[in-house]
């Protein structure tokens, strides 16, 4: 929970958040309307998430799209991104890595030449170099584990790092959340993530489930409510000119996953060990985020994903009506 003090800092700000429709926006939108925020959203996608904030259907691309809706504005959250599964970052790199630069240095440059009081950018965990335990500070000298997307992430990261040197701005905050989940994720079955995956196949009636590798790969899974409260907070409290990591702190399996779903909804499942379990253990180190924003991630991982499962159930095909990047490429 975020101190009802820091909240209120919020009350009558203008306030822009691209990416306002995805799942971790949705949830910074809501926390801020609920303070009673001026909230200006900014999406490709067809979907209006909440009354009380204008929605404004545009791409991010564009430069003077960027200047007219950072003109005025107090607070920017710079969330809007691409997300997808491993395969289709590897098949479709170009889908990634253009879009993600171009919207980056655009918002960022827009809010710069407009005065923006403050800003927050969400990055990526994909940032990192391999490693099983990432903490701020480590795990930099390498490219990054999620090659295109994570150096379009790392360019931005240097965007702000440039503005810092040259202009002296410390008012661009860094976060790098990790896997996160929770309602209004990527459903779509050609390039879901893990959690989305197994939940659009076990509702479209998969049986058995086939879960790829033996299990034992560890993940650090994050409800994208916890990740919104860390958002939120970076921009009030600063990141000291640099990052700090959004994640849960804990190790999940994916063995544990699919268990911990199975006591949600039933469904039979098989682990196929003929297909590559992935990277053995990939955890983040949260006690920076913890000490100097104080983030302190407060949903376990049964609770966030029955509240992702039925929030599925009733909006199994939004998903439709969102942006594909990768739909028609080649």
């Amino acid at each position: 929970m975020i101190d009802k003090q820091v909240l209120n800092q919020f009350k009558d700000k203008k306030i822009l958040v691209t990416g306002g429709t995805g799942m971790i926006g949705r949830e910074v939108v809501k926390i801020l309307c609920n303070v009673g925020a001026d909230v200006r959203i900014v999406s490709l996608d067809n979907i209006n998430i909440n009354e009380k904030a204008q929605h404004i259907q545009g791409d991010l691309r564009s430069f003077e799209l960027c200047k007219k809706l950072t003109k005025d504005v107090e607070y920017v959250f710079h969330i809007a991104g691409i997300k997808g599964s491993i395969e289709v970052t590897k098949k479709k790199p170009a889908s990634f890595f253009v879009p993600l630069l171009m919207m980056n240095t655009n918002i960022l440059e827009a809010s710069r030449e407009n005065n923006v009081e403050k800003l927050v950018y969400t990055s990526s965990i994909g940032a990192y170099s391999s490693a099983e335990v990432f903490k701020e500070g480590e795990n930099q000298e390498g490219p990054p584990m999620d090659m295109f997307p994570g150096w379009a992430k790392r360019m931005a990261e240097l965007q702000i790092k440039a503005y810092n040197i040259q202009y002296r701005m410390e008012n661009f905050a860094i976060v790098r959340p990790c896997n996160v989940y929770g309602p209004g994720d990527n459903f779509d079955p050609d390039n879901a993530m893990v959690i989305p995956s197994l939940m659009y196949r076990i509702y479209n009636g998969e049986d058995p489930v086939n879960v790829w590798g033996n299990g034992d790969a560890i993940r650090d899974f994050v409800f994208s409510r916890d990740v919104a409260e860390g958002i939120i907070q970076a921009l009030h409290y600063g990141t000291n000119g640099s990052f700090v990591n959004l994640g849960s702190g804990e190790g999940y399996s994916i063995k544990e996953l699919v268990e911990t779903l199975n006591k949600i909804v039933d469904f039979n499942y098989e682990f196929d060990v003929t297909k590559p379990s992935g990277f053995p253990r990939r955890v983040m180190d949260i006690s920076l985020a913890k000490e100097i924003i104080n983030y302190n991630p407060s949903t376990d991982l049964y609770e966030g994903l029955k509240e992702t499962w039925n929030w599925f159930k009733n909006n199994n095909d939004e998903y439709l009506k969102k942006k594909n990047y990768f739909k028609g490429d080649s």
